[in-house]
């Protein structure tokens, strides 16, 4: 039986992924999904972390298997999944990405603008009572994440994360030698799709599967069309 493991994005869980889970577990294939480390209060980091630190976690968690599995990762876990398939590739019979995290943006005159009128309002309005709430906002609408202010209360998180968005995988994606297959959703506005067209270019043996009218978190909101293409790609191995 083939074996595929899912790994998750930033504080997600393993339980979001469980109808994706099954659909693909109809199929005839054993699919295992983590958690990963420092999202609940039973995997709470005890240090701050970077991305070998959770490269290096999965290599623990992959060595009790024999023979080569699927590996799929969302988001941060295409981050882990990277990097692990560029630096482990005999352990993976195929590596699938998901809406993948892992290309860092230029920064560019705007952006830069974006950062200093956020310090900016920050010194301004941070002893105000709506401040938390106006700060949120501005996250999520203008940088088009929250991620970062989400970890402000979880110990060691916040660390985390900037030490896991300040690496640029660009380098790792040549070196990936797995069957790949990368799928986007053509509305995903938190890693944009140009950034699988990049990857599907610098991954040799790759295919880009482009789902209509798809946002970021296809495993939530069109779970059975996810797992179609990704059953599809495991029994055509």
């Amino acid at each position: 039986m083939k074996t595929l493991i899912i790994l998750h994005g930033w504080q997600s869980s393993r339980e979001k992924w469980e109808n994706v889970k099954k659909e693909i577990e109809k199929q005839g294939t054993k699919v295992i999904s983590l958690d990963l480390p420092g999202f609940k209060k039973e995997t709470a980091l005890s240090e701050v972390w970077n991305l070998d630190n959770y490269v290096e976690w999965f290599k623990d968690f992959s060595d009790k298997f024999n023979e080569p599995f699927f590996l799929l990762g969302h988001s941060f876990g295409g981050r882990i999944a990277i990097k692990f398939a560029a630096q482990y590739p005999e352990k993976l019979e195929g590596l699938i990405l998901v809406s993948s995290a892992g290309i860092k943006p230029e920064t560019n005159n705007n952006h830069r603008a974006m950062l200093i009128f956020a310090k900016k309002i920050r010194k301004t309005f941070s002893h105000f009572n709506f401040y938390p709430l106006a700060r949120k906002i501005f996250y999520k609408y203008v940088f088009k994440t929250t991620d970062y202010i989400n970890s402000e209360k979880i110990p060691f998180l916040q660390e985390t994360f900037k030490n896991i968005i300040d690496e640029d995988l660009k380098s790792q994606l040549s070196k990936i030698k797995s069957k790949t297959l990368i799928i986007w959703g053509n509305k995903d506005i938190l890693t944009p799709v140009s950034n699988g067209y990049l990857m599907k270019e610098k991954i040799k043996n790759s295919k880009l599967e482009i789902l209509k009218n798809v946002g970021h978190n296809p495993y939530v909101t069109d779970f059975k069309i996810l797992s179609e293409k990704i059953s599809n790609f495991i029994k055509n191995f």
